[in-house]
């Protein structure tokens, strides 16, 4: 059976959940139980930033849009052993519909996909979205803190600063222009001694 704290994970931040296609319990009846009792104490991680900035710039999310690949990240265990990741976000009427996605153990390993949707939070110049991938909770916080003005890429928190993404709309950047982002991502307050750099495949 599944951990409880698994379970809330991937049910906030899914990414690669496929034990739960065999757990045997019907999560659906658990599952508010679940997220209200265990989310606390199961956010894991080691806290990169204490000090999360709140995101001031506004956002487009027809810009937005689109697909971004994984440059870095903070690891987590959603995202264990993947490679090229990527996240597609579409317009969905007043939402976003979500698409996760990554190769497992390799960069040509299996492919793992995982739909979710997005909501805007209010008042936030689109710059917060609560994300779920299971049922109608929309409990995982995705925090658009930093982004390129003409949207080449974007880094993407949340409150308790354990996770943090950095996009990009090209798999494999430039060495000077990596370092940039990563000293902007310094700038921020996150320990850029945690960043996972994601394997990605060229699309040239």
């Amino acid at each position: 059976m599944a951990h409880l704290c698994d379970l809330v994970n991937c049910t906030v931040y899914n990414l690669n959940c496929s034990f739960m296609s065999d757990t045997k319990f019907e999560i659906g009846v658990i599952l508010f139980f679940i997220l209200s009792i265990f989310l606390a104490s199961c956010s894991g991680g080691v806290v990169g930033n204490k000090n999360v900035p709140y995101p001031f710039k506004k956002v487009d999310i027809d810009k937005y849009s689109g697909k971004w690949y994984e440059i870095a990240r903070y690891e987590n265990s959603f995202e264990k052993d993947c490679f090229a990741v990527t996240a597609e976000y579409k317009r969905d009427g007043d939402r976003l519909k979500v698409i996760n996605s990554c190769h497992k153990d390799a960069i040509d390993g299996p492919l793992e996909v995982s739909e979710g949707k997005a909501k805007i939070v209010k008042n936030s110049d689109n710059t917060k979205l609560k994300v779920s991938f299971f049922g109608p909770f929309y409990v995982g916080d995705y925090w658009i803190i930093e982004h390129d003005v003409d949207y080449n890429w974007s880094i993407v928190g949340e409150p308790t600063g354990k996770y943090l993404w950095l996009l990009a709309r090209k798999p494999i950047l430039e060495e000077l222009e990596l370092n940039d982002l990563v000293h902007v991502i310094e700038t921020l307050g996150y320990d850029t001694k945690l960043l996972h750099f994601t394997p990605q495949q060229s699309i040239d």
